[in-house]
């Protein structure tokens, strides 16, 4: 009977287990799909996922877009970057390249001049990276901290599952909530110069 019930209750554990990893699944898939978009600060400056040039072309005339910070470095080779470039000028937006890692910390040079791209940045700002989730997630993270002036955990909150950035496990993109909290840890250092 002991190995009756025992059974039952493997399976309904499996299948909760399979429920939520679906969810969790449908969820990111639903983020991908739709491009990430979110505000980071009303009408002002939003994170996204790469774009498809149609999608990019849309968004930057409905928000009124006149900078894009692209977090995943310059990539002439590839034709998301050409594409990128391309729309950007032919609609007089400002470009910007970044080369991040979402799996390794950006060392203190990086991430002051993250924070002075976004701080200088005409605005309205879109700042990409190739999922939305993780090095978007820190340069949101920053921008509310930093250039904002949130408490550190309200800006915390852009480093979340809410926009797909999962640092547990066998991820590496971790590295992200390190580097925030290293800024958090010394203000002087990365304050914003405005």
């Amino acid at each position: 009977m002991a190995s009756y019930t025992l059974k039952i209750a493997v399976r309904r554990g499996l299948v909760g287990l399979a429920v939520v990893v679906l969810a969790l699944g449908g969820w990111v898939l639903d983020l991908r799909l739709t491009g990430n978009i979110h505000e980071v600060e009303a009408g002002l400056v939003f994170r996204s996922a790469q774009l498809s040039p149609d999608h990019l072309t849309k968004l930057v005339r409905e928000a009124g877009i006149k900078t894009i910070i692209n977090l995943r470095g310059t990539h002439q080779e590839d034709e998301w970057y050409r594409d990128e470039v391309a729309i950007s000028q032919a609609l007089n937006v400002i470009y910007e390249n970044l080369a991040l890692s979402a799996n390794h910390e950006p060392d203190d040079a990086t991430l002051k001049r993250l924070i002075l791209m976004m701080q200088s940045a005409q605005r309205p700002l879109l700042i990409h990276c190739e999922a939305g989730a993780d090095r978007s997630g820190l340069a949101s993270a920053l921008y509310r901290l930093v250039i904002i002036g949130d408490p550190a955990d309200i800006a915390s909150r852009q480093l979340s599952l809410r926009y797909g950035h999962f640092p547990w496990l066998w991820s590496g993109t971790g590295a992200m909530d390190r580097a925030f909290w290293r800024v958090v840890a010394a203000p002087d250092l990365f304050a914003s110069k405005e």
